[in-house]
């Protein structure tokens, strides 16, 4: 108990110090009289929660509370996109076969992402009907099965979507993965609305235009999803700042790394023309995405920090000793 005691007074690190003087002993203490006799080391979720907690409370000592409801809020915009998005790549997939151009390919689809794009959709179903952590472990195995497109296609031969493509609905699912755990009906409802009608008018567009996965026809298109997003968080945070409430505003600085990298494919041309390359190689690639994801973290810390700094003097100290109604795990 001693050994697993100091580990977890290790975790209390993320805790602001004023914070872990007036409560450290009491949440050890919970911990303590939860762990399973024989235990040395914190659980994984334990761990996580302390964190987390630390991570709340440290956010409202810096005057950022709002920033974790942005957050969320944020994550159920990205899940609605990701999913929307998903229905169009199926679209995609399953028009690639109809052109000659498009060789080799995975059956009747253009490539191995139609597994990918399934599970996404599948996602959107189990959102609607299941708790969250369903939908996360939903989320969790369309990731997975993006991360192994790439050594599958390499190892058995089988085309997979563009890195343009799978990049940025990476970045969409890991940030969906902090949605709200009781969120309206009518929320729950709105990706299970919105995929299958991107999936028809995608379908009927491209049928129309025969351009399924041409990297210049869908290399332009992702900036557009990316613009429309923004726009919406745009619109978003301006509606709740006339209630004053500063979840949009947190929302749409979270947005920037998943906005940024749907812009992924042209900013990569202009990165190698910076560069003198002829053509966006996977570097130039990687470089990019590398310094859309640097650019959005430090905008977000930024904007923390101006926060923080615009606080009147001697609040943070009140938030720091945190009052006896507080609870002692997440500081609420």
């Amino acid at each position: 108990m001693r050994k697993l005691e100091r580990r977890y007074r290790r975790l209390l690190h993320a805790y602001p110090l004023g914070y872990r003087r007036a409560r450290g002993a009491e949440i050890v203490g919970t911990y303590l009289d939860l762990a399973e006799p024989g235990r040395h080391w914190p659980s994984p979720a334990d761990a996580a929660d302390v964190v987390a907690g630390g991570v709340r409370e440290r956010l409202r000592a810096a005057g950022a509370a709002d920033l974790i409801p942005g957050v969320r809020l944020a994550a159920t915009l990205a899940f609605t996109i990701a999913t929307a998005l998903a229905g169009i790549w199926t679209a995609a997939e399953k028009t690639a076969g109809q052109v000659p151009w498009v060789v080799p390919t995975f059956g009747p689809f253009a490539t191995t992402g139609i597994v990918v794009w399934a599970v996404w959709l599948l996602a959107a179903v189990v959102h609607s009907l299941a708790p969250l952590r369903w939908t996360r472990m939903t989320i969790g195995l369309a990731l997975l099965l993006s991360a192994a497109a790439l050594p599958v296609g390499a190892l058995a031969g089988l085309p997979r979507p563009p890195l343009f493509v799978l990049v940025p609905h990476a970045a969409l699912g890991l940030l969906a993965l902090a949605m709200p755990a009781d969120p309206p009906r009518w929320q729950r409802l709105v990706p299970l609305v919105v995929a299958p009608l991107a999936t028809l008018a995608a379908a009927h567009g491209m049928v129309e235009r025969n351009t399924p996965y041409r990297s210049g026809e869908w290399g332009n298109f992702l900036p557009k999803a990316g613009v429309a997003l923004l726009l919406t968080a745009m619109l978003t945070a301006a509606i709740l700042a006339l209630r004053h409430d500063a979840r949009g505003l947190w929302a749409l600085l979270t947005l920037l790394t998943p906005i940024g990298l749907l812009g992924l494919y042209p900013l990569s041309d202009i990165t190698a023309d910076l560069v003198g390359a002829s053509y966006p190689d996977f570097a130039v690639a990687t470089a990019t995405a590398g310094m859309v994801v640097i650019l959005s973290a430090v905008t977000l810390t930024a904007a923390v920090a101006a926060r923080h700094g615009a606080r009147p003097a001697g609040s943070a100290a009140v938030t720091a000793a945190p009052t006896a109604g507080n609870c002692p795990m997440c500081g609420r």
